[in-house]
């Protein structure tokens, strides 16, 4: 299912142990007192890259960007890159993402200008039921209780969505994707400030046997910044991959492994079966695409909200001029925050699996449906929670409000376009960090079941968003490409963050598109948001001295940490042009 748009608008670790730890440099992690995560401007952290015209990849980690490049550098797609890159991530970056999760890929043809995306959600196995997230007195369980062990694991996707993408698109060959990251993982790899970082502060990680051997010392100790972790195991994991397939994963002795340990885990034993995992299927889906002044972007559909509610924001602010808008302007927050609170409102009613729940795209996304609603932003905030808007054919009684119950620290997003002009923005998670904390064959597994709601149902009407068995949980991942008239790719972005992945893009799009700024220049911005509750500005920024500002104009304003992860490419008059969030260790490189 695709859609076209014509006429519209010998060791290879040496090497990239050196890529990492210029990266790191870059960074500043040697000296950043403040630890990785924290916002700064500061032009020399900037890790952009101009390049006049081959190819280019903006990855979470030097070492994953580095083996897409080689992919590239070979005469490899778009999707021969992101998948090289996405085994390295899973080794390097394991708290974020991996095969033992899932995600979403939007990929750009340039040779037919189509627009496709990639479902590779995890799916709830047949033991899921409604209300597997309440307590004994019917009450949703806290988070942690929930996320910790068996319950929370969703069948993995991510390879499955890889496979059939490099079918369609792929150039080299399967087995050659998976070699520099089995280089990496029988080598080692230096730990990164990101990794001992989030392994030290983590408090589930040691009380299970498998990560605790692997990610501690034997004396309790948090691995340390650049000590070399060898992972055979998850090397010989990936050998069998890359000479079988993805079916090599689903079915036989590693399928085994990862039922056996969510059926026996020592917390919140579950029961996944080797069925649920070989009947997992990747689903090809049409993207859901709108222009936004003279652009068209195109994003990932349901059961990712990210595509439809990234759309909607942009909607609700077209009506404005461009300078009315800008991001770093008190009215502009305003604005962004205002269009970001009835968007919200309308994706925690009505986004959900599509296979399970009828989703009202095309009456979200209705141009005068946006117009109507968009009258409610006037200069004054609105008094939040909003009520979600009644698109055409929908009855709002039909459907029940859930919000998030928390937002996730992990996930990660790379972004390439290769030497044809094929471009690929593809997000994937394990969900909280370091997912359920269960490990097998040397990688995690997720909790994506927990992006269920914990409330199957309000007033005795169903939560679009409850679990069911084979239903794929609400995600707010929103890998996002920008066609410009002629139907050519001009930008991909995207962002992990939890439900604030949506601000965080729409953010960058409006720093681009309305604002003029370069992409590194818009992944730099500080993070405003709303989801239809307080405004969220990131504290110790420029934006949190708008708060006095906001707060006389009627806004309830928290500050926060929002260490966003925004890797983008812009196609540019002198070529490419990567941005890699300072705010993590990603970095842009290319030819």
């Amino acid at each position: 299912m695709k859609m076209t748009y014509e006429g519209i608008g010998k060791r290879a670790a040496p090497a990239v142990v050196g890529v990492l730890l210029l990266g790191l440099a870059a960074c500043g992690a040697g000296d950043r007192s403040t630890g990785p995560g924290t916002y700064t401007a500061d032009p020399k952290q900037s890790l952009g890259q101009h390049v006049p015209g081959q190819h280019m990849i903006v990855a979470g980690h030097p070492l994953a960007a580095e083996a897409g490049r080689e992919m590239l550098r070979r005469g490899g797609s778009a999707v021969d890159a992101a998948i090289a890159a996405q085994m390295v991530l899973n080794l390097v970056e394991p708290q974020s993402s991996g095969i033992g999760g899932g995600g979403f890929l939007v990929h750009f043809d340039a040779a037919s200008r189509d627009v496709t995306s990639y479902d590779g959600r995890e799916t709830a196995p047949a033991s899921a039921s409604p209300g597997m997230f309440l307590n004994a007195e019917g009450e949703p369980r806290k988070f942690f209780d929930a996320v910790v062990g068996g319950l929370s694991v969703g069948v993995p996707g991510l390879l499955r969505m890889l496979e059939v993408a490099h079918r369609e698109h792929g150039k080299l060959p399967w087995a050659d994707l998976f070699q520099p990251a089995i280089q990496l993982s029988e080598n080692g790899f230096p730990v990164s400030p990101r990794l001992h970082e989030m392994v030290a502060k983590d408090r589930y990680l040691k009380t299970f046997p498998a990560p605790a051997a692997y990610f501690y010392t034997d004396s309790g100790a948090p691995v340390a910044v650049g000590q070399m972790l060898v992972n055979q195991p998850f090397a010989d994991t990936l050998k069998i991959v890359a000479r079988q397939g993805a079916g090599g994963f689903y079915r036989g002795p590693i399928a085994e492994d990862i039922a056996n340990t969510v059926r026996t885990a020592p917390r919140n034993p579950a029961g996944m079966t080797t069925a649920d995992i070989a009947g997992y299927r990747a689903v090809e889906r049409p993207p859901v695409c709108a222009f936004y002044r003279e652009w068209r972007v195109c994003g990932m559909p349901p059961p990712s909200s990210g595509g439809i509610t990234v759309l909607q924001i942009l909607g609700l602010l077209e009506r404005f001029v461009r300078a009315e808008t800008a991001p770093d302007t008190v009215m502009g927050v305003h604005r962004i925050a205002e269009a970001s609170r009835l968007a919200f409102a309308d994706r925690n009613t009505y986004l959900a699996d599509p296979d399970f729940v009828p989703v009202p795209a095309a009456g979200l996304l209705d141009r005068e449906y946006l117009a109507e609603r968009s009258r409610a932003i006037v200069d004054r905030a609105m008094s939040g929670p909003v009520l979600p808007g009644t698109p055409d054919g929908v009855r709002a009684d039909a459907f029940r409000w859930t919000p998030d119950g928390h937002t996730r620290i992990s996930t990660t997003h790379l972004s390439v376009i290769d030497g044809d002009g094929n471009a690929v923005s593809m997000t994937s998670s394990i969900e909280n960090a370091f997912g359920s904390r269960l490990m097998v064959r040397g990688f995690l597994l997720n909790n994506e079941l927990t992006d269920f709601s914990f409330v199957p149902e309000r007033d005795g009407v169903a939560v679009a968003n409850r679990a069911e068995p084979g239903k794929r949980p609400r995600s707010s991942m929103a890998p996002t490409l920008v066609l410009d008239k002629q139907g050519q790719v001009v930008m991909a972005v995207g962002s992990p963050g939890g439900s604030r992945i949506i601000g965080y893009v729409a953010k960058s799009l409006i720093g681009v598109l309305d604002g003029g700024m370069d992409i590194q220049q818009a992944s730099d911005l500080p993070n405003v948001l709303n989801r239809n509750g307080p405004t969220e500005l990131e504290i110790d920024t420029p934006a949190a001295d708008l708060q006095p500002q906001l707060e006389a104009l009627g806004h309830k304003v928290v500050l926060r940490r929002m260490t966003s992860g925004l890797n983008g490419i812009a196609v540019t008059a002198e070529g490419l042009r990567g941005g890699a969030d300072p705010r993590r260790e990603g970095v842009a490189l290319g030819d």
